[in-house]
């Protein structure tokens, strides 16, 4: 998972963290190794005999970041560079090879980027004691852009996609009660049981926050996971009322269960975001192909591809090259 300060998270141990990067980027193992793929599926992508220059890609270790970055290499092939896709598990590993050049871009999310900056450049304790993310994008944004730079990192425009922490009922559920927000599920005064992990009792993002922000009564955590398909049964079957996920799950409909808007903000603006390493990728022919992309992308096509790769079975380049293509991007 992606998140620090929400419930989510990428994270590996710091000292894990230090032996991979001592062994170098080619050299890491236990499935954190640069594994290097082409934006078109097969090996390096080409713009042709005129390339204005060769850039990498790179991905963390799940389908939606797999997607984006094939989308970058595509839309910057075009943009007339070749390009190729390479995955690393975790930001712990790949932030460190953007600032130094061996990554041109990659795909990130505001809020989640904002506070690993924060908490790199300030110290473990920046994130709770000084955050710098927040349900605002505008704030959020400008605060990102300046903790980038300091990293000789360029962060471009975020979209209007967000994957962020979500809730959802089943449909049974929100017919019973008229829900399509949170407000309105704590309007409705019913206690639930929330199926997540066992630290949503705790954190500010998940029952605290729900019980504060929009008076919902949680009478327990039913620690299944965030997301699992045990979680989503329980909510399913109703031993449960309210699952943790996240905005981009495409198997809600599988499961016959619907998002509650966040309509009063609780989580923070983890909006899409191409984050580029200053001196190799901060161009005008690389953002503005990049930004093509992100204005156009929703958080429901996030979801559709992701579900195309893990549903359907389909290659993360092959869907990248669809949707692009659908978009009239290539």
């Amino acid at each position: 998972m992606k998140r620090t300060l929400p419930i989510r998270s990428r994270s590996v141990l710091a000292a894990a963290t230090a032996v991979l990067l001592a062994g170098g980027l080619a050299a890491c193992g236990s499935g954190n190794s640069l594994e290097k793929s082409g934006g078109s599926g097969s090996g390096s992508s080409k713009a042709g005999s005129k390339s204005k220059g060769t850039l990498v890609v790179g991905s963390a270790g799940f389908t939606e970041s797999k997607v984006l970055a094939n989308m970058y290499a595509l839309v910057l092939q075009k943009a007339g560079y070749t390009t190729s896709v390479q995955t690393v598990s975790d930001r712990e590993i790949y932030e460190p090879a953007l600032e130094k050049g061996d990554l041109a871009v990659v795909p990130e999310y505001a809020a989640t980027m904002a506070e690993f900056l924060n908490t790199k450049i300030n110290g473990p304790k920046a994130t709770e004691q000084h955050p710098v993310a927040s349900p605002d994008i505008n704030s959020t944004e400008a605060n990102l852009k300046k903790l980038a730079a300091q990293k000789g990192l360029t962060a471009l425009a975020p979209g209007k996609a967000v994957d962020q922490n979500a809730f959802a009922v089943s449909q049974t559920f929100a017919a019973k009660y008229h829900l399509k927000t949170l407000s309105d599920l704590g309007r409705a005064g019913v206690p639930v049981t929330i199926a997540a992990g066992e630290e949503c009792k705790t954190r500010p993002f998940c029952a605290p926050g729900l019980e504060k922000k929009y008076g919902i009564k949680v009478k327990g955590i039913d620690p299944k996971g965030v997301g699992t398909v045990p979680s989503k049964q329980a909510v399913q079957r109703g031993t449960d009322q309210l699952v943790l996920t996240v905005s981009t799950d495409a198997t809600l409909p599988d499961f016959k269960l619907t998002l509650l808007q966040d309509d009063k903000k609780l989580q923070n603006a983890d909006n899409v975001v191409p984050v580029l390493n200053t001196k190799k990728a901060n161009k005008p022919d690389i953002a503005a192909a990049l930004e093509k992309l992100t204005s156009v992308l929703t958080t429901q096509d996030l979801a559709t591809l992701n579900r195309d790769v893990d549903a359907q079975r389909q290659k993360p380049a092959d869907v990248a090259k669809t949707y692009l293509t659908q978009k009239g991007l290539l």
